[in-house]
């Protein structure tokens, strides 16, 4: 049976035996074809779940959102990021032998030519030309002492950051537009999860019964039936007050927050009204007002007067239905 309280989980004992089972299984190599999805309300510990499970196997257990966040270019096909970050999850490596031809040139450029393709690519300038004035000499480099040698190169592998550059939350918005998880992408994990090299895939989501993006067809969490098929299930629940209270004080420990016992019974009623996230984001403000007013301990008026000043989603919305004349649409 999942403790109560340990290593910073507090509650979903039956989430958390759900998973040590699938840990037992996966260590006993018994989940082939199949994947783990983490399916609950938001803020009920899914994410914690699926790097606890990366945690207890000591690996790199790969989690993939319903947002596709590592996309470098829009001309990326989904099933291509999936396929890349398949082979990062297992590392593999792979490598292309070429043979080439490599020397000087007359203007004292070193080249290399590739025998099976003829191109050919300029490595840099000489090192002899080293002590001269030259602008356009990026880089300089020795005469090969062979004529002949192989080079690789590796497309894929966990340390290859060359083709990443900084990206605009406008294109970054816009990737993430088109490589949501939809129909393509649940075909292509529907095949992968059948290869000998699919890593544990992990997925997490608190999407109800709603449509598969990219076809007119309901699904339960919004995924196509055959997948789910595939799909061994762990279900998170809405935290009960005592648990709410508990993962506050854990987290006003972390952050180093001094509360007292009646301002964390306060927080947790606010929790369960909003959520446990907004109920975790008071904690900062109360402190800075509790120091404002020369105390290090939060109190309940603290408490009170920051909820007066920040909302949560739902008061937001409600707020927002109710004015809705007074905003663009």
């Amino acid at each position: 049976m999942a403790i109560a309280l340990a290593a910073g989980f507090v509650g979903q004992a039956a989430a958390r035996e759900a998973a040590g089972l699938s840990v037992d299984m996966i260590r006993q190599k018994k989940m082939a074809g199949r994947a783990l999805l983490l399916a609950g309300p938001p803020a009920t510990g899914k994410t914690a779940l699926a790097l606890g499970i990366a945690q207890e196997l000591g690996s790199k257990v790969p989690f993939c959102p319903m947002v596709g966040s590592e996309v470098y270019s829009t001309e990326v096909k989904k099933t291509e990021v999936l396929m890349e970050n398949f082979r990062r999850a297992i590392g593999l490596r792979m490598k292309e032998n070429k043979e080439v031809y490599e020397g000087e040139v007359a203007v004292g450029d070193v080249i290399y030519i590739e025998a099976n393709s003829g191109a050919v690519k300029r490595v840099g300038r000489c090192d002899s030309f080293a002590t001269e004035y030259d602008l356009e000499a990026e880089e300089y480099v020795p005469i090969p002492k062979a004529t002949r040698r192989p080079r690789y190169f590796v497309p894929y592998g966990p340390d290859d950051e060359a083709t990443k550059t900084e990206i605009t939350e406008k294109l970054r918005q816009e990737i993430n537009k088109v490589h949501m998880l939809d129909i393509e992408c649940f075909s292509y994990l529907n095949r992968a999860l059948e290869s000998p090299l699919s890593p544990i895939v992990i997925l997490a989501t608190n999407r109800g019964i709603c449509n598969v993006r990219g076809t007119d067809m309901t699904s339960p969490h919004g995924m196509p039936v055959d997948l789910l098929d595939r799909l061994v299930i762990i279900r998170t629940e809405t935290y009960g007050p005592t648990e709410m209270i508990q993962i506050l004080a854990i987290r006003a420990q972390v952050e180093e927050i001094d509360i007292d016992e009646e301002s964390l019974a306060y927080l947790g009623e606010i929790g369960q009204q909003t959520s446990l996230r907004h109920a975790i984001q008071l904690l900062s403000p109360a402190s800075v007002v509790a120091k404002t007013n020369g105390r290090e301990k939060i109190c309940k008026a603290d408490l009170e007067e920051v909820s007066g000043l920040y909302l949560d989603a739902k008061s937001s919305a409600r707020l927002l239905q109710e004015q809705q004349e007074r905003y663009i649409t």
